[in-house]
């Protein structure tokens, strides 16, 4: 085992402090994307992974499939988790806006054994079906278990929406695209009265309000905006949303970013913050900021969300939208907080921060994420995932799967064990680190050797008796790391002393 060495201590107080710096220049993030899936796919739609498991990564294709990856053996699984290609309706070309659409694991898992999935069903002739599944273990779904937990229209082919996950107040968000045409013939985006398309529905799945109803399996959260009395759908958490494909929390807010795929001349990402109900962003009277002049709404009202970020289909643009991921791993530190995104049709890619409600360093990020360090071309980026550790997958289209990685070019990240994984990861992921020098406990061989020379003597004491009192982490002579250095370290010391 290597030691705890004054350098890497150095390196490690030098990157959190850079980590910090809010003026951090995006376009110095050190990113790159690495290819993890080559072949054996058909339109990878959606990427999940098993709250507590980043093992195995769960790969939903449009036609009707659940496929698995192994991350530990680097091997696609020929058997698939879940097959309801026969029940479900599209999903068989590019073009095609049906098919298997959403997937989310149910957050108490495996304790829970529940997935859910979003698809458009051959009964109905497209209508969309949320449903949930028993996983019998982590490589199977039993597709007798299947349970509606709700069911809407779809007018039209296009625009289902699709997306799934759960929230941080344990609720189910499903996103609901208008129901199709163009622009919104039945202004249902609008229309919150017993209409769910074009909205961000929330549901509680833990609980039934339904007794008597088969195909209603869920509760209404009594924080909806409409729920009870009020006047409109029960199941509206926010309303005026044309095609809300692919959406996310960030896991340390429980901010809701939505990826809203426009009509023909405006792509937008909005914003939710956590918490909040009853939002209105603005379609059919908007499309991105610009006013459409089709009925609704009022184009330009104080009572509308405008959205945080937009973009035209011209020569700096694209087609259509995939709304992104807030990064919160720790593998790219200096990636923290930043809200990176892509267009399906361009093959575009860009990154932001937000805070406060302030958008800053909007930076184009394509030629990091394209070609990937194999050299492959990275496009058709149809949605963003994060594992557990929050480190950011992306599905291509084309049969691909990717992940953001960081660039082998860049400062490499202390690794004191050499395991391949960074002292810092390890520490998020619950290493002890008591002393908060930023290295794993199990790294230091020698506890109490301050300034890493291999024994403990006089020049450690030195080292603790001039760092006497409060201190900020990392603190190497907080040996008890309860951020004093005061007689509980110097016995500690003591009790270490080599001979």
């Amino acid at each position: 085992m290597a030691h705890t060495s004054l350098s890497r201590m150095l390196i490690m107080s030098a990157l959190v402090a850079a980590t910090a710096a809010p003026a951090l220049a995006q376009t110095t993030l050190p990113i790159k994307t690495k290819r993890i899936v080559a072949t054996g796919l058909t339109f990878p739609t959606r990427i999940a992974f098993a709250p507590g498991d980043d093992n195995n990564m769960y790969i939903l294709e449009k036609a009707g499939r659940i496929r698995r990856f192994d991350l530990t053996t680097n091997t696609l699984q020929t058997a698939n988790v879940l097959n309801i290609d026969p029940i479900v309706v599209g999903g068989t070309s590019v073009s095609d806006e049906q098919g298997l659409l959403g997937i989310v694991f149910h957050p108490d898992y495996p304790n829970t054994p529940y997935i859910y999935v979003n698809y458009t069903a051959t009964a109905g002739a497209g209508d969309t079906v949320v449903a949930r599944y028993t996983m019998t273990d982590a490589t199977t779904a039993d597709p007798a278990s299947a349970l509606p937990i709700i069911t809407y229209d779809q007018p039209f082919a296009n625009h289902n929406g699709g997306w799934l996950g759960f929230g941080p107040d344990g609720y189910l968000y499903i996103s609901a695209g208008d129901g199709g045409s163009g622009n919104d013939p039945g202004n249902r985006a609008q229309d919150i009265t017993d209409q769910k398309l074009g909205k961000i529905l929330r549901v509680d799945v833990n609980g039934d309000d339904f007794p008597a109803d088969a195909t209603k399996n869920y509760a209404i959260p009594p924080s909806n905006p409409f729920a009870g009395p009020t006047v409109g759908d029960d199941e509206i958490l926010h309303y005026g949303v044309r095609n809300p494909w692919s959406c996310s929390f960030d896991r340390q807010t429980g901010d809701l970013w939505i990826g809203d795929v426009g009509q023909n001349a405006w792509e937008e990402i909005s914003f939710a913050p956590a918490g909040s109900t009853g939002l209105n962003f603005g379609w059919r009277c908007t499309e991105g900021n610009n006013c459409t002049g089709l009925g609704g709404c009022t184009c330009g009202a104080l009572t509308l969300t405008p959205p945080v970020h937009v973009y035209d289909h011209g020569a700096t643009g694209g087609s259509s939208v995939t709304g992104g991921i807030m990064y919160r791993g720790c593998e790219i530190p200096e990636a923290q907080g930043v809200y990176f995104f892509a267009d399906y049709g361009s093959g575009r890619f860009w990154s932001f921060r937000y805070d406060n409600g302030v958008k800053t360093l909007f930076t184009v990020q394509t030629p990091k994420f394209t070609p990937s360090l194999d050299g492959t071309t990275v496009n058709q980026i149809v949605a963003f995932a994060q594992n557990n550790a929050g480190e950011l997958y992306m599905s291509d289209h084309g049969g691909q799967i990717y992940r953001m990685v960081r660039d082998p070019n860049a400062a490499v990240l202390p690794d004191c064990d050499g395991n391949g994984i960074s002292d810092s990861c390890e520490i998020a992921a619950g290493a002890p680190d008591t002393n908060g020098n930023g290295v794993p406990d199990a790294c230091e061989a020698v506890p109490g050797d301050i300034d890493g020379d291999g024994i403990v003597n006089g020049a450690d004491l030195g080292i603790l008796l001039g760092s006497w009192g409060k201190c900020t982490a990392p603190c190497a002579a907080d040996l008890t790391g309860d951020g004093i250095v005061d007689g509980g370290d110097l016995g500690s010391l003591l009790g270490f002393w080599s001979v």
